[in-house]
């Protein structure tokens, strides 16, 4: 009948639309499930950009890259080593606004309670916070994990490259250099304990005494050339408004959603000093449920992306000012393999000759190199930078990306040079072998290889750079200079000598 056929339509539009709305509830109960493994599988300390402890990170290398193997009777001979300090605590500065961070919230919370808002999503923590480094007069010194992450090297090193380090110790042999700063000459006695460990006679771990030598702040060209260029000093400090610009968008939409998740007035400065907190949090404490999570997974990702912008801009790729005055460190490390080279073909007797060149310094002397290498570049790239050409700036998450600070300079990161001698019968006799935080990495300018003949390298990577001297990229025009009166050109040859006298402090917020 009539009745039966419309009932039996009206089954199977039923029939249809339960079957749509299951197929919608699957497809959002997958979507729920993927998202909560994405947020149960996101680990905060991979996305610290360079506040990133080494242990945590220096595992983390471009799987796709094959490393090459060694020819049979290639030995190295030569070591070259830059390394950035380990992990450090907050520098006095930092310090200071976490204790600001401290009484401001303590400001939003009271609004809070007057105005009787329902606070439940508020995290308890935030009640009664106070900075775990209230009270500290100073800061920036090397952490105990600093010390460790060092140490360790010293020891892997060793275990890498034996007959490298089977001499005894002497200053010429082995010649560790740090910067005036504290926590680099720290780092380096740190690495170098590791390196000589059971080697002496000191105390129950045989240690024994080495040396640790540095130039002064005001004239170290080689491991603080950032602190001397004037030019680049100029430049840093005309750009920084220009990348706070460019962060305050990002800065403003996550400040909006924290206001929309905690009810409380939070301003751009909350978030700054919040994402500080949770990268020191996280780093040096290892606690990822406070201020970290306070942020979504796709939030940190964000903040890690404009501290990667940061560091791109005003340390890396972003100018080439910014690598071509660490001219004097790429010019110093081959000046060394030349003369482990000299040393070989004139069999020179072992104990009497330099092995390894050990330098421990800052990101700000790390990054530039590694720019100088062309490392975390494909080839057009880098033949952008061979031609002085501006490289576009790191891409936005979720986009992929090769600039990541936690690779390129994370606390302890290093790039290591491994000069080899190979049999007289292979095509070329010397070879460089790049390590990345003790990964073989590629280098564009060797045909993506990690390991190039030292010909070639010199060729294609250091001398489009050596074009370059340091004074000509870092001295203030001569013209500027010649206007000036002959009183004003004294007072600063005397400002000049006073601060030689007295290692003048940077005025940066060294990293």
């Amino acid at each position: 009948s009539f009745l039966q056929v419309l009932n039996a339509e009206r089954q199977t539009e039923t029939e249809k639309m339960k079957r749509a709305m299951a197929a919608v509830l699957l497809v959002l109960l997958s979507l729920l499930v993927h998202s909560n493994a994405e947020e149960e599988g996101f680990d905060v300390r991979h996305h610290l950009s360079t506040v990133s402890r080494y242990g945590v990170v220096k595992g983390i290398a471009d799987s796709s890259f094959v490393p090459s193997k060694i020819p049979n009777g290639c030995t190295p001979i030569h070591l070259n080593l830059v390394a950035r300090h380990g992990t450090r605590s907050p520098t006095k500065k930092r310090i200071k606004e976490l204790d600001n961070l401290a009484t401001h919230l303590e400001v939003l919370l009271r609004e809070a309670e007057e105005q009787n808002l329902a606070l439940e999503k508020l995290p308890g923590w935030l009640k009664g916070w106070k900075s775990p480094w209230k009270g500290k007069l100073k800061g920036g010194e090397l952490i105990i994990q600093g010390e460790d992450e060092l140490y360790d090297l010293g020891i892997r090193t060793r275990a890498r490259f034996p007959n490298l380090f089977n001499d005894d110790y002497h200053p010429d042999v082995y010649a560790i250099k740090a910067t005036q700063v504290p926590r680099a000459s720290a780092s380096a006695v740190a690495f170098g304990m590791g390196l000589f460990s059971g080697k002496g006679s000191l105390g129950p771990g045989r240690h024994r005494a080495f040396a640790v030598t540095s130039e002064s702040r005001a004239s170290d060209t080689k491991l603080r050339f950032h602190d001397c260029c004037q030019n680049y000093k100029a430049f840093k400090k005309s750009q920084e408004p220009a990348v706070d610009k460019l962060k305050e968008p990002v800065y403003d939409e996550i400040t909006s959603a924290l206001r929309r998740r905690y009810r409380l007035n939070f301003t751009r400065q909350d978030t700054t000093s919040l994402w500080f907190l949770c990268k020191q949090e996280a780093s040096l404490l290892n606690i990822v449920d406070q201020a970290c999570a306070l942020f979504s997974p796709s939030e940190v990702s964000l903040l890690e992306w404009m501290d990667d912008l940061e560091a791109f801009i005003l340390k890396g790729y972003g100018k080439s000012i910014n690598y071509r005055m660490g001219v004097p460190l790429l010019e110093d490390v081959v000046q060394s393999m030349e003369q482990a080279i000299k040393a070989e073909e004139e069999k020179h007797a072992p104990g009497s000759y330099e092995k390894a060149r050990l330098r421990f310094a800052h990101a700000e002397t790390v990054i530039p190199f590694s720019c100088l290498l062309g490392l975390f570049l494909d080839g057009s790239e880098f033949e952008k930078i061979q031609r002085e050409q501006a490289l576009p700036h790191p891409p936005k998450p979720p986009q992929k990306r090769n600039w990541r600070g936690h690779t390129v300079a994370p606390f302890g990161g290093n790039n290591m040079l491994v000069l080899y001698s190979c049999p007289a019968n292979t095509s070329n006799k010397h070879f460089v072998q790049v390590l990345h935080n003790e990964h073989p990495i590629p280098m564009p300018g060797c045909d993506g290889t990690d390991f190039c003949p030292l010909d070639v390298f010199k060729e294609r990577i250091v001398a489009p750079h050596l074009k370059h001297d340091y004074n000509s990229v870092c001295d203030v025009k001569l013209e500027q200079q010649e206007q000036k009166p002959v009183a004003s050109k004294l007072s600063q040859l005397f400002r000049w000598m006073f601060s030689l006298g007295n290692g003048e402090k940077s005025s940066f917020d060294e990293l």
